[in-house]
């Protein structure tokens, strides 16, 4: 054995040498890419453009439906957050309303003290209204108008009197509330009935 390496080459991959034969071509696997036009290429990034402001639009839309929803949400809570707050402000104004009802009317000749205790009842009633419909509470009497079924709960229905149409409401137990525009508690009704 000698110190020199030996050059050996595989046979597998050394080309046979004869003159008279061209040498065969390797084969290779990879396969050159296509070459692409200007024109495809810019189809190509004209379709990715058009999907991506497709993309952009409708993130856009999503995002102005959200601030939409979001301001709604805000202007009803606003408007509406006080709704239970309203309904017992509301029992308070009928419980009031009743009592002034159970005084005895006035009468001339009546003791000064129930005189100044009805018309001190009747300033807080006047003050406590007034300051409900600073706030967006509105009462709605419902004696002599028709029957609205938005506004009016029927409690008992009766024959229409002398004079009267039939779906007109004949007596009205509490008036309807509204707190700005919805309501808040029907009016507890009687209502005219067919004769």
């Amino acid at each position: 054995m000698s110190d020199k390496p030996e050059n050996r080459t595989d046979p597998a991959t050394e080309p046979e040498a004869n003159p008279g034969q061209a040498a065969p071509e390797a084969t290779t696997t990879s396969v050159e890419p296509h070459e692409r036009t200007e024109a495809e290429r810019i189809a190509d990034l004209e379709a990715e453009v058009a999907q991506l402001r497709d993309k952009w639009l409708r993130a856009e839309a999503d995002m102005q439906n959200l601030r939409n929803r979001a301001r709604r949400e805000a202007e009803e809570a606003r408007l509406y957050g006080i709704q239970k707050f309203a309904r017992d402000a509301v029992e308070t104004a009928e419980n009031l309303r009743r009592g002034l009802d159970s005084l005895p009317p006035a009468a001339a000749g009546e003791p000064e003290v129930m005189t100044k205790l009805r018309n001190g009842f009747e300033g807080v009633e006047r003050a406590f209204l007034a300051m409900l419909e600073r706030h967006g509470v509105q009462r709605q009497e419902a004696q002599g108008v028709a029957f609205d079924p938005e506004l009016h709960q029927a409690m008992a229905e009766q024959p229409a009197p002398q004079g009267v149409e039939p779906g007109t409401v004949i007596q009205a137990w509490t008036p309807a509330w509204t707190l700005n525009g919805r309501l808040l508690k029907p009016a507890m009704v009687v209502v005219a009935g067919k004769g």
